[in-house]
């Protein structure tokens, strides 16, 4: 089998490959640097053998190049479309550029991989979609208006999944990532995610701020369950799995003035400093939902998605690697 990652050198994407080598599976990696990291890779490869190494090959390109994404896709048998820019303040500052990167970035993909005929497709979709929409949790086949152009560009990304596979035969598997944290990611610049700023920030004796009044709720999900909904989503023979998506989370809810205390708490052996340390509160965020918690079932039934970790062993982990890596 061999694989695609594009977004390889990001958080998500080093981490797919990182296990992928480890497998002795072979991988093709597609990244230009734009939010992923060089580091990440050489990192990947201090924790493989120089064998397993030798199965990766990395080019340096961009999803919204056609011919690039072409390139990648040749001889491939899954794509693991991770590329992207995230996050949803980003996305309000500069709405072109996510269109640019979210859509026409994901369409290159598809067309490259219906034209390499690849076996199957399987990207990174968000939470983000489900909007305004209030139920919870969050069920797949009941989604909202969305909140943000970033969501807007996710909803696309699904739409256009579905329709090539209703047109053209393509197997497509769509994973909504809720709030994914874990070793690898960035805690650097205006967009960095929620668990490593905080991370980094304590770690540094730097100001912690909360949007809002801390009562907002994510379903916190730790990178090695979101890996192992990739290989599942990869791997599985199940023909009604195929062109679906899935929440990839836990099923848990976690204020944000909880993950706070948690995060301190795994830090205080090593900084015992921390101990009074204390959030800054500040206004809630454009484009923020207030309560996020996925409804896991799906997954479980038709992929056998089991999470591995919940937020405490995955912070374990993550604030470990954190603190290595400060």
């Amino acid at each position: 089998m061999k694989y695609l990652i594009t977004g390889v050198a990001g958080f998500i994407g080093s981490n797919l490959l990182e296990t992928l080598l480890k497998q002795n599976q072979t991988v093709v990696g597609l990244d230009n640097f734009s939010t992923g990291h060089q580091k990440n890779l050489v990192e990947v490869q201090s924790l493989v053998t120089a064998e397993q190494w030798q199965r990766f090959r990395f080019i340096k390109g961009d999803i919204r190049d056609l011919a690039a994404c072409k390139q990648a896709c040749d001889g491939v048998d899954v794509v693991l479309h991770q590329a992207a820019l995230g996050s949803v303040p980003r996305s309000i500052e500069d709405p072109i550029t996510a269109n640019a990167n979210n859509i026409d970035g994901f369409l290159n993909m598809l067309v490259a991989a219906r034209d390499a005929k690849v076996k199957r497709f399987v990207y990174a979709a968000s939470s983000s979609t489900y909007g305004d929409h209030p139920d919870l949790p969050k069920e797949e086949d009941k989604i909202g208006r969305p909140l943000s152009p970033y969501a807007v560009t996710k909803v696309v990304n699904e739409l256009y999944a579905d329709v090539f596979a209703k047109t053209y035969g393509m197997e497509c598997i769509g994973l909504r990532y809720f709030n994914v944290f874990g070793r690898r990611q960035d805690p650097d610049g205006a967009y960095a995610a929620v668990i490593p700023k905080w991370t980094a920030a304590l770690i540094k004796g730097e100001p912690v701020y909360i949007n809002g009044d801390g009562e907002t709720s994510r379903d916190f999900c730790y990178i090695d369950n979101a890996v192992q909904a990739n290989l599942l989503a990869a791997t599985t023979n199940n023909p009604d799995a195929v062109n679906q998506v899935y929440n990839v989370a836990v099923g848990d809810r976690t204020t944000l003035n909880e993950l706070y205390g948690e995060i301190q708490q795994q830090l205080l052996s090593r900084y015992p400093h921390l101990e009074d340390a204390r959030p800054t509160y500040r206004d809630f965020r454009p484009g923020d939902v207030r309560h996020s918690l996925a409804d896991i079932s799906k997954a479980a039934n038709f992929l056998g998605y089991a999470p591995t970790h919940r937020l405490r062993e995955g912070l374990t982990e993550a604030v470990d690697w954190y603190s290595q890596n400060a």
